[in-house]
C-alpha cells in the first residue's frame, strides 16, 4: 500500500480565525476545520461525545443531479425500485416484519437492508410511490413495538438469546424516516427499544455471530438519538454495546475474516472513540483498514480480495468481494469522514465508488452479481470454488438470486449523494464529494443559501459553484482536495485566488458570499502508476482517481433468472424471468496482456483520449465512456484461464513475451464488467 503521511496543521490558526470573525475575506489551505464549537443549525454531537468537524445534513438538504441522479434513477426504475415483485423475503405474506405476534416465514435482515436504500431513494428523489410505501413498512414497524419496547422479527439463537441483527439495519431505516418527516413517533420508538436493550444480561447480548460482529451499527443509532434527546442512559447502552462487540482492536488480527463484516465493523473502535476519547480506539480502526489490504488489498479498486471470506494465499487480484462489502465500505468511509474529518476517508469511498461498486450490476442495474474482482474475464454462473471461497454461482449477474447483496445494494449511491455536502462546526459547508447537484443549508448566522455544483467529475477536473442567497452573507465554504492532486486552484468571479492548495486538506473560502457568486475549483489529473509490490509487481493505472481496465470485448449471453442461483435464495411465485432476466457475460476479446511500461518515466507509456459525454448521462459503460487511455502491451500466452474457470493467477512481472508489440485500450475500471485491472509488465 501507499503510505500516506499527515504534514498539515489539525485546525485553523488565531490569525485565521480573528479575520473570520472580523469578517475579512481569507483563503487558506487546512487540514480540516476546527471542532472547537458546534454548529448552530444542524444536529451535533453533545457532550461528553467529541464535537466533530463534519456535521451530517438532512436528507432533503442535497439534491443530485447530473451522472449521480441517473444512477439513482436507473435504481428505481431497475432492481431496487421493483424488488417488492421478485424478492420472497419482501412480500406482504407471511412476513414476520408486518405483525403484532412478529412471527412469519419471511423475516430477518433483507427487508431492512433493502428499505434503508429504497426509502433514502425515495426521500431524495421525492418519489410518491416509493414514499408510499416506504411509509407502510415505517408505520408497521412502529405500531408493532411491542410494550417492553422490543420490535421486529422474533428470533432466538440459544436459550434466552434475542438475535438483535436484523434490527440495526432497520433502525437506520426509521433514522431516515424521522429525518425526511419529523415523525415524533420515531424518538420514542427507540428510545423505548434502546431501554430495554439495556436490561438484556451481558451473557445474553450480541451472542450471535452477525449481531456480535456488527454491534457498532447499533451503537450509530444510539449516538444518533442522543443527540437529539440527551437521555443519558442511551451512554450506559453505548458502553454495553462497546463491551459485547467483537474485538476490533486487535493488533495483527481480526475477529473474523468475512468480507462484509471486515468493511462494516471495522469502524466500530472509532463510532466509541467518539465517547470514550481514548485515541487508541480511533487507532484501531486505521489499523484494521490497513491490515486486511497489507495482506489481501494489494489490488487496485479500493477493496480487499475476500470473496466470502479472506484466505491465506488468496491474493491475487482475481479474488473478489461482495457488492454488500462495497456498499459497507463506502458507508464506513461515510461516517469516519464524519468522525475524523480525514479526508482519507473521502478518498477511499470515491476509490470503491468509481472504481468497483458500478461494475458490480448490469448498466440498467437490473441485475447484479454476489462478487466482482479485480481481473475478471469471466462473469457466469459456474461454481469457481476453491478459486474462490463460494459453492456456487456467484459471479453471475441475476436478479432472483445474491440474497444479501439483492437488497443491500440499493444504500450505495443515496449514501453518497446523501454525504457528498457536509456542514462544518463553525457553521459553514463542506464539498466533499464532487457531483453535480445542488445543497440548501443554513450557514453563518443562520441564513438559508443554495449552491449549484456542475461538473462532469471524475470524468472532468472542472467543478463550478454558483451561490445562490437572499442577503449578503458571511460563511466558510470548504473544497476538498484529493490526495492524487498535486497543483489544485480555484477562482472566484473570474479572478484567480492564490493558495498553496495541499492534498489531504481543504481550501477554506471565508468570504461574505453575494447572490450569483461563481466558484470554480480545478483539479488537474496526471496519469499515474501504481506498483502493487506485494502481488508479483503488478501495476494499475490511475487518472487522478479514475483507475483504467483493458477494454475487453463482453458477450452477454441471456439466461433464465430461476435457475442457478445461490442455494439460499427465494423468489416470489408471480416474479417474472422473462421481464427480469439473468446474464452469463463472456470475453469476445483476448485479455491476457502486459503492459509496456517506459520505467524512468511510466506516464509516458500512455496517453489519454476525450470522448463526448454520453447521450444517456450514464458514463460507467465501456461503450459510453467519457474518457479512454491508449497504451502499448503483449499477449502473454502463458496467462490463460485456470482449473477452476477463473482468470489465472498473476505472472510474476517482468514478463518476458516473444509476442509482438499491440496498442491496447483502456477504459475506466467502474464501467467494465470484464476487466483486467491489476496488469503484469512485459519486457
Amino acid at each position: 500500500m501507499t503510505k500516506r503521511i499527515n504534514i498539515f496543521g489539525t485546525a485553523l490558526s488565531a490569525v485565521l480565525l480573528n479575520c473570520f470573525l472580523a469578517n475579512a475575506q481569507t483563503v487558506v489551505s487546512v487540514k480540516k476545520p476546527s471542532n472547537n464549537t458546534a454548529n448552530s443549525y444542524y444536529v451535533s454531537d453533545k457532550e461528553p461525545l467529541i464535537q466533530q468537524s463534519f456535521v451530517k445534513l438532512p436528507l432533503a438538504a442535497i439534491k443530485p443531479a447530473g451522472w449521480l441522479k441517473k444512477q439513482l434513477e436507473l435504481q428505481r426504475d431497475g432492481l431496487t425500485g421493483n424488488l417488492g415483485e421478485i424478492s420472497i423475503w419482501l412480500t406482504k405474506t407471511d412476513n414476520a416484519w408486518l405483525n403484532k405476534s412478529r412471527t412469519g416465514k419471511y423475516g430477518w435482515e433483507e427487508l431492512p437492508y433493502w428499505l434503508k436504500g429504497y426509502g433514502d431513494i425515495a426521500y431524495v428523489l421525492h418519489d410518491e410511490k416509493m414514499l408510499a410505501n416506504t411509509k407502510f413498512w415505517i408505520d408497521a414497524v412502529i405500531n408493532n413495538q411491542q410494550p417492553d419496547g422490543d420490535f421486529g422479527p422474533i428470533i432466538y439463537k440459544g436459550d434466552g438469546k434475542r438475535d438483535l441483527w436484523a434490527n440495526m439495519p432497520m433502525l437506520w431505516c426509521v433514522q431516515s424516516y424521522y429525518e425526511y418527516s419529523k415523525d415524533p413517533r420515531v424518538l420514542t420508538f427507540m428510545s423505548k427499544y434502546f431501554q430495554w436493550e439495556l436490561t438484556i444480561p451481558d451473557d445474553k447480548f450480541l451472542e450471535d455471530y452477525w449481531e456480535n460482529s456488527r454491534g457498532g451499527d447499533n451503537m450509530i443509532s444510539v449516538y444518533w438519538l442522543y443527540n437529539r434527546t440527551g437521555e443519558k442512559f442511551l451512554l450506559d447502552l453505548a458502553t454495553k454495546l462497546d463491551r459485547n462487540t467483537a474485538n476490533w482492536r486487535q493488533k495483527n488480527n481480526l475477529p473474523n475474516w468475512h468480507n462484509v463484516n471486515v468493511a462494516e465493523c471495522f469502524r466500530e473502535p472509532a463510532t466509541y472513540y467518539l465517547q470514550s476519547h481514548n485515541k487508541a480506539n480511533l487507532d484501531a480502526t486505521y489499523n484494521d483498514f490497513q491490515l486486511i489490504r497489507n495482506i489481501y488489498g494489494q489490488v487496485p479498486g479500493g477493496m480487499f480480495g475476500a470473496d466470502e471470506n479472506a484466505r491465506k494465499g488468496y491474493t491475487d487480484p482475481r479474488q473478489a468481494v461482495e457488492t454488500c462489502g462495497m456498499v459497507e465500505q463506502m458507508t464506513s468511509d461515510e461516517y469516519l469522514l464524519q468522525y475524523t474529518g480525514d479526508t482519507f476517508w473521502a478518498d477511499n469511498c470515491e476509490d470503491v465508488a468509481f472504481n468497483t461498486f458500478p461494475a458490480a450490476f448490469t448498466s440498467d442495474y437490473k441485475a447484479l452479481r454476489y462478487l466482482t474482482a479485480p481481473n475478471m474475464v469471466v462473469s457466469d454462473s459456474k461454481n469457481h470454488s476453491p478459486g474462490i471461497a463460494n459453492e456456487g454461482p456467484f459471479l453471475m449477474m441475476n436478479p432472483f438470486s445474491s440474497r444479501c447483496c439483492q437488497h443491500n445494494h440499493a444504500a450505495g449511491w443515496v449514501y453518497y449523494s446523501e454525504n457528498s455536502w457536509m456542514a462544518t462546526a463553525d457553521n459553514g459547508l463542506a464539498a466533499q464529494l464532487y457531483t453535480a447537484g445542488e445543497v440548501t443549508a443554513k450557514v453563518g448566522n443562520g441564513t438559508s443559501v443554495k449552491i449549484t455544483e456542475n461538473t462532469f467529475y471524475p470524468f472532468n477536473d472542472r467543478i463550478n459553484f454558483t451561490v445562490n442567497t437572499a442577503k449578503s452573507i458571511f460563511f466558510p465554504l470548504y473544497l476538498r482536495v484529493p490526495e492524487w492532486c498535486k497543483d489544485a486552484s480555484v477562482t472566484v468571479n473570474g479572478e484567480f485566488i492564490p493558495v498553496k492548495a495541499k492534498p489531504d486538506g481543504y481550501i477554506m473560502l471565508s468570504n461574505k458570499w453575494e447572490n450569483g457568486d461563481k466558484i470554480a475549483l480545478e483539479l488537474p489529473m496526471a496519469i499515474s502508476l501504481r506498483e502493487w509490490q506485494e502481488n508479483k509487481n503488478s501495476v494499475s493505472v490511475n487518472y487522478g482517481p479514475l483507475t483504467f481496465s483493458l477494454k475487453i470485448a463482453e458477450n452477454y449471453v441471456k439466461q433464465d433468472s430461476r435457475y442457478n442461483t445461490q442455494g439460499d435464495a427465494g423468489w416470489q411465485k408471480t416474479a417474472d424471468p422473462a421481464k427480469w432476466p439473468a446474464y452469463d457475460i463472456f470475453a469476445a476479446s483476448a485479455w491476457n496482456y502486459g503492459l509496456l511500461v517506459d520505467e524512468k518515466h511510466p506516464e509516458r507509456s500512455f496517453s489519454i483520449i476525450k470522448c463526448a459525454w454520453p447521450k444517456d448521462n450514464n458514463p460507467f459503460t465501456n461503450t459510453n465512456a467519457p474518457i479512454e487511455m491508449v497504451a502499448k502491451g503483449k499477449l502473454i500466452p502463458g496467462w490463460t484461464i485456470d482449473a477452476t474457470g477463473l482468470c489465472g493467477v498473476l505472472p510474476q512481472s517482468p514478463v518476458k513475451s516473444d509476442e509482438k508489440t499491440t496498442a491496447l485500450t483502456l477504459v475506466p475500471m467502474g464501467g467494465a464488467r470484464l476487466r483486467i485491472s491489476a496488469f503484469p509488465v512485459t519486457e
